[in-house]
């Protein structure tokens, strides 16, 4: 050991920041510095004469013992990291991760030096964690997310993008992206990049746009594609996020298409009420003139039954007159509109309730203040106006009593009107919202069924919804609701009949 005579092994390792061993031959530890004491846990005279292995976990020991033969029968300067993934173990116990790089001295002697490669191995291990992470999104993700470098160049492909464009990986990857794309994107898109590389001017990047791509067949197809900018190594990046919207295109399109649909239905309802208002009820008028001038001019001529059958064409006249009327109403509702106004219900009520002229044995009663609410007042008037008269027209007990409320229900009034007449089965409940549905015979009692049909659309129209309680032989209660919308407020009139 003539390296080593006369001096003081530790010359050497001292002043390394690195832990640093001798080792002999035999594999025994002849000389360790301050940094290996603190890196393995040891005094420095326990390390000396110690077999190397010792700081080796023991599932690595016999593995090391026939690598260090080896080295022994052909000794060359090994640099840390190349390519051994090697392990230290603590006095402790513990095991990290280490590099060792190996340098042989005369006599056999070998110069280890050991470094600590613990938290680059987690940097690492992170990374690697995170990557995978994100190629698991990337290759799960259900747009296709495609990469390309600042000359166009293809870098990458997804799964995603394989599938929308019909692409195998190999076939675009180093290619240019234009490939992807119809005339005159084709030809455009090598310029619009290096007009950006040149000019910082942004047409899609950062911003987002709907675009037209093609696919391997040579089909066009519409998409929205989302481009970023990112610098990797040094090489800049854009990475396009690609999604097809065919679906809502064509959906957009049917859209489109059942709206003319709709103006050219809207246009012949139009046409419809006009020829209802004029061309029906004008000879519906003659019958009912010549029916009346027959009762007051011709009765005497009658017997009984030519009497009858005069009431009945008179009141057939008039029902059908009615029923034309309604049609009109309900046609109108959602088409014709009128100006919005401040509406006070109270005085709105008294009115109604002023025209329907109930009878001396039906009491309305209107219990509290009701808002003054921003609203078309024809219509909420026919709200009203249908549901107090049915109330007062089925009414069935020697002392009617109808009652009209309301109360505040989140972002919404709602109303009702309840009675004591004779009520109904739960199983006409949606029927009588019906149009032209009556639950008592027309020669009963007079109706169009055109009335809670008429009521329900515009009180839904306003974004409301309808229903009833109900009990036979006790009365109904119909509820509705209306939208506040920060325009209605509570008055302190009160309104009652």
């Amino acid at each position: 050991m003539k390296v080593l005579e006369g001096k003081d092994p530790l010359w050497l390792l001292g002043s390394a920041a690195d832990a640093m061993f001798i080792a002999g031959p035999d594999g025994r530890i002849l000389a360790a510095n301050r940094a290996a004491e603190t890196l393995f846990g040891y005094a420095r005279e326990a390390l000396l004469n110690t077999p190397i292995e010792s700081l080796i976990p023991p599932r690595f020991r016999a593995a090391h013992r026939a690598q260090r033969t080896d080295y022994a029968a052909h000794p060359a300067s090994r640099v840390m990291g190349s390519g051994f993934d090697l392990h230290g173990m603590r006095k402790d116990g513990t095991e990290f991760a280490a590099d060792v790089s190996l340098s042989p001295l005369e006599d056999g002697l070998v110069l280890a030096t050991v470094h600590d490669i613990t938290r680059r191995k987690r940097a690492e291990e992170a990374l690697s964690e995170q990557s995978a992470r994100l190629r698991a999104i990337v290759d799960t993700a259900v747009d296709a997310i495609i990469t390309i470098d600042e000359r166009g160049t293809i870098d990458s492909f997804n799964p995603a993008a394989e599938h929308l464009f019909g692409y195998a990986p190999s076939e675009v990857l180093g290619k240019n992206v234009s490939l992807l794309m119809p005339s005159p994107y084709h030809e455009e898109h090598d310029g619009y990049l290096q007009r950006y590389l040149a000019t910082g001017e942004k047409r899609i990047i950062g911003i987002g746009r709907e675009v037209v791509a093609q696919r391997k067949d040579g089909t066009a197809f519409p998409i929205e594609l989302a481009v970023s900018e990112m610098r990797v190594g040094g090489r800049r990046l854009f990475t396009g996020l690609v999604h097809d919207i065919t679906q809502r295109k064509q959906a957009q399109a049917r859209q489109e298409e059942l709206i003319r649909e709709l103006e050219g239905a809207n246009d012949e309802l139009k046409n419809f009420a006009y020829i209802v208002s004029h061309d029906l009820k004008a000879p519906l008028r003659g019958i009912g003139s010549l029916a009346d001038w027959l009762v007051a001019d011709q009765a005497e001529k009658l017997d009984d039954e030519g009497r009858e059958y005069l009431r009945l064409i008179t009141q057939r006249v008039r029902r059908m007159d009615g029923l034309i009327d309604g049609i009109l109403q309900y046609s109108r509702v959602g088409r014709v509109k009128e100006t919005r106004v401040e509406v006070d219900l109270n005085q709105l009520l008294r009115d109604a309730i002023d025209s329907l002229a109930p009878p001396e044995h039906i009491a309305i009663t209107v219990a509290g203040a009701l808002p003054t609410i921003r609203t078309e007042k024809t219509r909420i008037q026919q709200v009203f106006q249908n549901l107090l008269s049915n109330a007062i027209k089925y009414m069935d007990k020697p002392h009617g009593e109808i009652r009209i409320d309301c109360v505040g229900a989140g972002e919404g009034w709602e109303f009702s009107v309840s009675d004591n007449g004779p009520g109904i089965e739960a199983r006409h409940f949606k029927r009588i919202f019906q149009l032209f549905q009556t639950l008592a015979p027309r020669d009963r009692v007079e109706s169009t069924g055109v009335g809670l049909a008429l009521v329900k659309k515009i009180v839904e129209l306003y974004g409301g919804k309808i229903w009833l309680e109900s009990k036979l032989g006790e009365g109904s209660t119909f509820f509705f609701t209306l939208p506040k919308r920060g325009q209605s407020t509570l008055t302190t009139r009160r309104g009652s009949q």
